[in-house]
């Protein structure tokens, strides 16, 4: 759908914010891509001719204004903590590029993605704490402490639909649907 809607040409800058180079690999995609994250992972010799790397913060990217051609992130937002920090990577990456694809899960979605589990999400903040280490797949499978339990919370914030639409003014959030309901949203620049 990215490649559909954005476009992207041979030789064209893109910025993917919190990407890996493996997400490009089969892509088909042939610009010029710059992965930007908070700990950068080691370069692929194979893989040094099309990727940049660089280590940065999403709500501060060190580019000026209209560097790329696209900016690229796909479930990242949500992780940045706070509505104000979410604020900020909107404001950058619309800032960074002329166009935009940025993808995240939907709040109103029943299952909690990162969790792997139905409506924990949409429960009051001290019983998700109670119930992430044993009611949810995750749980389960990491076996999260209080303290890893807290990160998390402090770290993912899922976002809804009017949510979206104050952080992207002049885009279009696109909605990807499953069992009749938002499964994540998209919000584009094309």
């Amino acid at each position: 759908m990215f490649v559909k809607v954005i476009a992207p040409r041979p030789g064209e800058s893109l910025l993917d914010i919190g990407g890996t180079p493996w997400f490009w690999s089969a892509s088909g995609v042939e610009c010029r891509i710059t992965l930007l994250n908070i700990r950068q992972p080691e370069p692929q010799a194979t893989d040094e001719y099309r990727f940049t790397y660089r280590e940065g913060d999403g709500c501060s990217l060190p580019f000026g204004d209209s560097s790329f051609d696209i900016v690229f992130s796909n479930s990242v937002i949500e992780h940045v903590g706070t509505w104000e920090r979410q604020q900020a990577f909107a404001r950058e990456a619309l800032r960074t590029a002329r166009r935009i694809w940025v993808q995240t899960p939907a709040r109103e979605f029943f299952i909690e993605p990162h969790l792997i589990a139905p409506f924990v999400h949409w429960l009051p903040r001290r019983l998700q704490r109670a119930l992430i280490r044993n009611f949810t797949v995750r749980g389960w499978i990491d076996r999260p402490d209080a303290r890893a339990v807290g990160e998390f919370l402090d770290e993912v914030r899922l976002l809804s639909l009017p949510e979206m639409r104050l952080l992207f003014p002049g885009c279009v959030i696109q909605c990807e649907r499953f069992l009749g309901m938002n499964k994540s949203y998209i919000a584009v620049r094309a």
